[in-house]
């Protein structure tokens, strides 16, 4: 095992390499940093090394896939980031990764009777099959087939014949299983373009790819952003693999087509949703694979087909992989945990094995970019939050950006993604507070099911809480200091009744600084409920504050607390919530706000809503706050008219 617990950071008398000041003046990291990081996990990883090295197992609950498949993937994971730091390396490969991963795919294909080096034994990897049906490995299958594509001329080229040929029947079982009806369909296509790179293309690798390809174009929406399948899931499979399969594929095959100029557009608004301190956003699932949130910027620099300069670029990278080595992401055994900072198990799914986290590898395709590119060589640059508040609509997936420099935090609010496929019963049974939620942050996380909701709408009939579950979006857009984003759902119930007939609730959001106007309407309640809403959870004891006030129509005001936390902070974690009785229609109106202590941000005056309910008109007020204490960028007031029957977001002029 490793004695520290963490890789050496800036700052840390133990660290190796030093710190450059000079050329990363935020960060402190250099190419060095990330190529020691690499060769830590790997050192890592090998300790936990089957004898014949074909399956990575460290300790940790099996996924729902076993340890075999665990094993495999601990393997592929960590042969990704072998093959970006020696292909980055232009094949040098002084620690031997290289021949590890040699000997391992060598008994891993082994077939019985197959011949074999002295003191290397079979050890069989899982047989490729339906994503219903023992799929996992299908997922490894592309990272063992990317990184030999990476490393052909140091590993593949030098492999027995025999051995290539029974890494070619196991990867082929990729290309003839089912797979998953969403990102998956990329990991058969991978494997059929490492396989046609090597001479063994066929109709199988052509139709793996033809398949992939459509089913990509029909999943695009717009401005950089794919569906992870059909319907409206948008979250951080757009960057590590969406993106990343495609247009890595290009790069490599020297060439230039569509999706390269996606990512290009992609990015121009994705590099908004990294905090200050470095933290991706936290939203969507398999958030434990961590830094590889930075793989789509990566892939960007590498390609030099990206809006962000290259200081920028490798400040967001350093930036997250920095935040999260400093935060006790690597366990005991250096390796990144099942969790987010620490272990933390509602961050994971039951795919997840000891291994997953791994998937963080993705980012260190940084490593391609050569060593005296400008990724590398330039200075590093502030990252977009640092440089100003920011309002940022993202209209396909139906996203509000709230960037706010004074306290360096990204504010998402989701009005469209909810991962609900078109086809499946959007039931309460299957609501997931990743996706669920009105609101997401770089610096807060949502609680656990079963506990009190963060940044939650429903409505509690009988004694049972309603889901947000399929969300239908409204709108959103930004005018510079001030922005909008609206969506509607229907409540579902997972006991007794499963809806009301009829009734709807309309979620609106004004933000200006770090000042939320929240507004919902109810719509076609035939029986006596009571509306709930929930503002930003945040750990006891935590510098930041989470504020959530009536303006309108709430009568009642409470703290709950969330016993469980959030991936921010293992302790308690407080929530404030407002409650109204409601029969027929109404509309309720509230102040929220997820700042520092101290701080006042922008006050909202002369709430004023229409008889009908449909209509309201409020105004953001400066602050009376010093401008450093305020999170507030207004110098005059502001007055907006939410027209909620013409779904329109507008300043009023007066």
């Amino acid at each position: 095992m490793l004695n520290e617990k963490t890789l050496p950071v800036p700052g840390d008398e133990k660290c190796h390499p030093p710190a450059d000041w000079g050329r990363s003046p935020i960060t402190g990291y250099t190419r060095e940093h990330w190529e020691s990081a690499a060769d830590r996990l790997l050192e890592s990883a090998w300790r936990w090394a089957s004898p014949s090295g074909a399956a990575l197992n460290p300790p940790g609950p099996a996924s729902a896939s076993g340890p075999a498949s665990d094993g495999l993937e601990g393997f592929a994971r960590s042969m990704l980031i072998a093959a970006f730091r020696v292909a980055g390396s232009g094949g040098t490969d002084r620690r031997g990764w290289l021949a590890r991963y040699a000997r391992g795919l060598q008994a891993g294909t082994a077939r019985p009777g197959d011949p074999l080096p002295a003191g290397t034994a079979a050890e069989p990897w899982p047989v490729i099959g339906d994503h219903f049906d023992g799929g996992q490995p299908m997922v490894e299958a592309a990272s063992v087939a990317l990184a030999l594509r990476l490393t052909r001329p140091w590993l593949w080229d030098l492999l027995d014949p025999l051995v290539q040929e029974r890494a070619v029947d196991w990867l082929s079982g990729a290309l003839r299983a089912v797979p998953a009806p969403n990102n998956w369909y990329l990991f058969p296509y991978t494997v059929a373009g490492f396989l046609e790179s090597v001479g063994r293309g066929s109709e199988e690798t052509r139709a793996a790819r033809r398949r992939a390809l459509a089913l990509l174009e029909g999943w695009y929406g717009g401005d950089g952003w794919y569906a992870d399948g059909e319907g409206r899931a948008f979250d951080q499979y757009n960057g590590w693999a969406m993106h990343f399969y495609p247009v890595l594929d290009a790069w490599m095959d020297g060439r230039t087509d569509v999706h390269v100029d996606r990512l290009e557009t992609f990015l121009a608004r994705f590099r908004y949703q990294f905090g200050s301190d470095g933290a991706p956003v936290y939203m969507g699932r398999s958030m434990t694979y961590r830094w590889a949130a930075g793989t789509a910027i990566a892939v960007g620099a590498l390609t030099g087909r990206t809006p962000i300069s290259p200081g920028q670029s490798r400040r967001l990278l350093s930036g997250s992989l920095r935040y999260f080595l400093e935060r006790g992401a690597l366990n005991e055994h250096g390796l990144p945990s099942l969790g987010w900072h620490g272990e933390h198990a509602p961050t994971v799914q039951d795919y997840s094995g000891p291994a997953s986290p791994l998937w963080a590898a993705k980012a260190f395709v940084c490593l391609l970019a050569p060593r005296d590119s400008a990724l590398w060589t330039a200075t590093e640059e502030l990252a977009p939050v640092e440089r100003e508040s920011r309002m940022l609509a993202d209209p396909v997936p139906n996203f509000l950006i709230q960037a706010t420099a004074d306290d360096g935090i990204v504010r998402l609010h989701n009005h469209g993604s909810d991962k609900v496929r078109p086809y499946q019963e959007a039931g309460a049974a299957g609501a997931d507070p990743l996706y669920a939620r009105l609101a997401y942050s770089s610096a807060t996380g949502p609680t656990r099911a079963g506990e009190p909701e963060d940044n939650h709408v429903g409505v509690n009939w009988r004694g049972n809480r309603s889901a947000r579950r399929r969300i239908h979006p409204i709108g959103a857009a930004d005018h510079g200091c001030w922005g909008w984003a609206a969506s509607w759902h229907r409540p579902v119930f997972a006991t007794g009744s499963t809806s009301i007939p009829g009734m709807t609730v309309e979620s609106y959001v004004v933000a200006c600084g770090s000042t939320e106007v929240r507004i919902q309407r109810v719509r076609g309640a035939l029986y006596d409920v009571v509306l709930e809403c929930s503002g930003w959870a945040v750990p006891q004891g935590s510098a930041l504050e989470s504020t959530l006030e009536n303006l309108q129509g709430f009568v009642s005001r409470e703290t709950a607390v969330a016993p469980s936390g959030t991936a921010f902070g293992a302790g308690p974690a407080a929530v404030p919530r407002l409650t109204a009785p409601v029969r027929g229609d109404g509309t309720f109106v509230a102040r929220a706000r997820l700042a520092p202590h101290g701080t006042r941000g922008a006050g909202i005056e002369d709430v004023e809503v229409s008889a009908d309910g449909a209509r309201v008109r409020f105004r953001f007020v400066p602050s009376s706050a010093p401008p450093e204490r305020s999170g507030d960028p207004l110098n005059a007031p502001l007055s907006i008219v939410v027209d909620m029957a013409q779904q329109t977001v507008q300043e009023a002029r007066r």
